[in-house]
């Protein structure tokens, strides 16, 4: 009754207060085996703001507790012992509520052992009831939480959990959000194609002539685009249902699915530039079109369902592209991804049956159409080399390292500049349109195009004798595959330690006068290294066990960087953030770092004495790849790359949870703070 009386003023205040922002206090969830039938469960509250007070209950038996956590009761046969609390608190008399409280003003955690047999499992649910000061009004909060709880059966073995609130963390929220914005914008771009663009006027045609009133009409048409949605929507079910969300993941780095969709791209991209026509089997639109000619629901069904069968052809390339992007985003991903794909492609039919008299506005079908469709074609054979460069980086065939990608792509746009400008003539163009005199004519937009073309040729040329190109950093191969470098030694670069990188492998470098070289797997690993790492001198490490020995002799932290070979959102931190001086100096002077690849397979085994069986794969651990895979799943409870832990010389945790990339602003300044509070948070443990 006391801690009642003792948060009812707290709570009436809380009412009055101007705003109230949860992003105030923010909560961090762990898990960590430490016995047999034991497993710890970790919840953090993170105070954000030097303003901030975060207040607790008072407890009548136990006037220093802070505890705010209370457990489901189906948690309750698993429970062992009580809550424990850590965390520095300040007890004073409020004024106000002349009462004794407990609030912090830097971080708490609270420790819950649980029991559960070995191979076992369960979800322990619970909430955490919270209060916190800022300036001068009372906030409070519930935040409810959710851990599922396995036993592997090894003491040690952590990782994070998700499932707080609604089932996903609020970086699986941000890569969602942006799945959507990416497929929608691709959707945008159907719209543009021949396949889809000159439906729209006809459809809509069809539909406000077949209905006897206005609002029957906008009824079909929102049938119509509903159904287009559904149809998408439902491949995006079936693509989940087949291969579940680890598989996907899996496959968007598989060099056979690389392989698969650079074939895709390259018959694609051949076709639109007028070789050759793509269609599904005539059977198909046939017996969807004889559907369509009845009046009833299913009838306008079927119809949407020919508009998916006719516009594969232009449709199915932009699909191809985003397919990687989508398959990110584990069981939601391609749901999300293709309704909004669906979404965007449905919008014109609804928008023209509401208003039909903007179908005059629209554009007729001709020859500006399909000089759109041929630039997609030269768009289309420059992302298929991408997609080979994958395949190519995790077979190591080396058949399209960096200068032999670039010459490439300097062909390819400099050819689209030439078709833009009406040099180059294909199948199906017309002739460029007249002006007043009678003389052929480009048009500003068009212009516009061709300049960007010549300006992307212009700008890789340089990238033939060594420039990094950071604004193309994600897409081209690794700096490591280019045989000639016109500057052996970039600005910048640190002798000392550069020596000590091309040191061979059976280099003695003492600790105290540079970084060591690295030794295992370097021989085959180094041409995979960034651009942004070549270019700095900076020492990163390919085996896990490695770096630790060499942070333990630095007594530095270690920093885990958990990559891939084909990790596009990987080159992109590294581009945008590594590459700021104040983030890189923090890098090379403060951690030991370990690039953790999870892509590699082929040709990067692992010694036959370090192989053994994954709990969490299901398989045996074979590859480089694999193990740092197993590393990342086991021990962290994540499997998207990439993602940033750090760890002291005992491998435990500097900082709650890691550093995931994600697009939100101030990335840099995120991740450098980040960093300072690792290394705050390692000297004060060692001091």
């Amino acid at each position: 009754m006391k801690r009642i009386l003792w948060a009812l003023p707290l709570m009436l205040l809380s009412l009055f207060s101007v705003a109230q922002d949860s992003s105030k206090v923010t909560f961090s969830y762990t898990q960590q085996q430490t016995g047999e039938e034991e497993i710890r469960l970790i919840i953090t509250a993170h105070v954000n703001g030097t303003d901030v007070k975060l207040f607790g209950l008072q407890m009548p038996q136990n006037k220093d507790a802070f505890s705010t956590v209370v457990f489901d009761s189906t948690a309750t046969p698993h429970l062992k012992d009580s809550l424990v609390q850590k965390g520095n608190l300040v007890s004073q008399t409020d004024p106000v509520l002349n009462a004794p409280v407990l609030f912090s003003k830097d971080s708490i955690q609270w420790i819950q052992a649980v029991t559960l047999k070995k191979g076992d499992s369960t979800v322990i649910k619970g909430a955490i009831t919270y209060m916190y000061l800022a300036g001068d009004a009372f906030a409070s909060f519930e935040e409810p939480f959710k851990f599922y709880v396995k036993n592997l059966g090894e003491t040690g073995a952590a990782s994070v959990t998700a499932g707080i609130k609604n089932g996903a963390t609020s970086n699986d929220s941000q890569s969602l959000i942006w799945i959507f914005l990416g497929a929608f914008g691709g959707g945008l771009l159907a719209l543009l194609t021949p396949c889809v663009y000159s439906m729209i006027p006809v459809t809509v045609s069809f539909f406000t002539k077949r209905s006897k009133t206005k609002a029957e009409g906008r009824k079909n048409a929102l049938i119509y685009s509903s159904s287009i949605v559904f149809i998408f929507t439902f491949i995006g079910f079936l693509i989940t249902l087949i291969w579940g969300p680890a598989a996907l993941n899996n496959i968007s780095t598989n060099w056979i699915f690389n392989l698969a969709i650079f074939i895709l791209f390259l018959i694609f991209g051949i076709s639109f530039l007028g070789a050759f026509e793509i269609t599904l089997p005539a059977s198909w639109s046939n017996r969807a079109d004889a559907k369509a000619n009845t009046s009833s629901f299913l009838g306008i069904f079927f119809m949407a369902l020919v508009l998916v069968i006719v516009s594969f052809s232009c449709t199915g390339p932009i699909l191809g592209f985003l397919l990687p992007i989508i398959f990110k985003g584990g069981y939601i991903g391609p749901l999300i991804g293709f309704f909004g794909f669906s979404l965007a492609l449905s919008i014109p039919f609804a928008l023209f049956a509401f208003f039909p008299s903007w179908l005059n506005s629209l554009s007729k079908p001709g020859g500006w159409m399909n000089s759109i469709k041929v630039t997609l074609g030269f768009v289309e054979l420059a992302l298929a080399l991408k997609f080979l460069s994958n395949a190519d980086l995790a077979k190591n065939w080396r058949i399209l390292d960096r200068e032999i990608f670039i010459v490439l792509w300097v062909v390819i746009f400099f050819l689209l500049g030439l078709y833009l400008l009406g040099k180059l003539k294909f199948k199906h163009d017309d002739e460029l349109p007249k002006n007043d005199f009678g003389l052929p004519y480009l048009t500003v937009t068009r212009l516009s195009f061709a300049i960007a073309s010549f300006f992307m040729v212009v700008y890789l040329i340089p990238g033939l004798f060594g420039a990094p190109l950071k604004g193309l950093g994600t897409f081209l191969p690794p700096m490591g595959t280019q045989d000639f470098n016109a500057d052996d030694l970039p600005s910048g670069i640190d002798v000392k330690s550069l020596t000590s990188r091309q040191a061979g492998a059976g280099d003695t470098a003492h600790y105290e006068e540079g970084m060591p070289a690295p030794v295992k797997y370097a021989a085959i690993m180094k041409k995979n290294e960034p651009d942004v790492v070549v270019n700095n001198g900076l020492v990163t490490y390919f085996d896990y066990r490695e770096a630790l020995e060499v942070a333990r002799k630095l007594k530095k932290p270690l920093m885990l960087d958990f990559t891939g070979i084909n990790c596009v959102n990987c080159r992109k931190m590294e581009a945008q953030v590594w590459s700021d001086p104040a983030v890189m100096k923090l890098l090379k002077e403060e951690f030991v770092i370990a690039s953790l690849f999870v892509d590699v397979h082929n040709g990067v085994d692992i010694p036959e004495a370090e192989q053994y069986q994954s709990k969490e794969l299901g398989k045996k651990i074979e590859t480089l790849g694999e193990l740092n895979t197993d590393i990342q799943l086991s021990r962290f409870g994540s499997n998207t790359q990439p993602f940033y832990f750090f760890l002291d010389g005992k491998e435990e945790r500097l900082a709650p949870e890691g550093f995931p990339y994600d697009p939100l602003p101030d990335l840099k300044g995120r991740f450098k703070t980040h960093l300072e509070k690792v290394i705050a948070a390692y000297k004060k443990r060692n001091s």
